[in-house]
């Protein structure tokens, strides 16, 4: 397999399960060294480590909760102080919290928005002010935006924001070369998107994506892998809707 990323380090955001991981396990695959953020569960980020160790791949885990400043800027330093550089910055972490609005609380909001929108800002500020020439960002943002699901508005309104700062920022970043775009995902297979849901409610999701089937975090991993590599240089301040059709 062609290396495409060797010699470059890769900050990876909630990256201890799910699509995060699988990113992360992607990008070391193809020869970046990544840092994998986790905020809790400290087990499966080493057991990602160790899944990433035994391909051959070369990775550490680093604990930071991105809702603080402080602790994005010591994320930074720390991926800094263990491999001197950074390449690309996926901006994975988030959280969701779906209610209808009359029962949607203060601590709900701003600890959604504190996640998904602050933590991205000011890692993208973090990015700029640290990263290599002709680095990569890539945000992650939802389908569901498109959609007009009941419960959802809070949790489409951090990623509304999302998708304008990876907009605005294009220009901004352009200087130097660096690119910003954002994944925005379907219905993805992982533990977030089952729980709670029923075998029919399933079903009904899988029947809106025009390719009759629900996502795998690999469909996103290889959106990311793309934005991540040099074949995209030419992309920047861009939504890709990886979603097979879903909206």
């Amino acid at each position: 397999m062609e290396k495409k990323l060797a010699g470059k380090v890769a900050l990876v955001t909630g990256a201890s399960r799910g699509i995060g991981r699988r990113i992360a396990e992607d990008l070391a695959l193809h020869g970046a060294k990544v840092v994998l953020n986790y905020a809790s569960q400290p087990d499966k980020a080493e057991e990602a480590v160790a899944a990433i160790r035994s391909q051959g791949g070369e990775a550490v885990a680093v604990q930071a909760d991105i809702a603080r400043v402080a602790e994005v800027e010591r994320l930074f330093g720390e991926t800094l102080r263990v491999y001197g550089r950074i390449d690309i910055l996926v901006n994975n972490a988030g959280i969701m919290i779906t209610k209808p609005i009359e029962h949607m609380t203060e601590a709900d909001f701003d600890r959604q928005f504190a996640i998904n929108v602050k933590g991205t800002f000011f890692a993208i500020q973090q990015a700029a002010r640290h990263m290599s020439d002709n680095g990569r960002i890539i945000n992650f943002s939802t389908s569901v935006v498109g959609q007009m699901f009941p419960g959802y508005s809070a949790y489409a309104g951090t990623k509304g924001a999302v998708e304008q700062f990876t907009r605005q920022l294009a220009k901004e970043l352009g200087a130097k070369g660096i690119t910003i775009n954002a994944v925005a995902p379907g219905p993805v297979n992982t533990e977030l998107f089952n729980v709670g849901k029923t075998e029919e409610q399933i079903k009904a999701i899988v029947g809106m994506a025009a390719l009759g089937r629900i996502g795998e975090p690999d469909d996103i991993s290889r959106v990311v892998l793309f934005l991540a590599g040099p074949d995209s240089q030419w992309v920047t301040g861009q939504t890709l809707r990886a979603n097979g059709g879903y909206i």
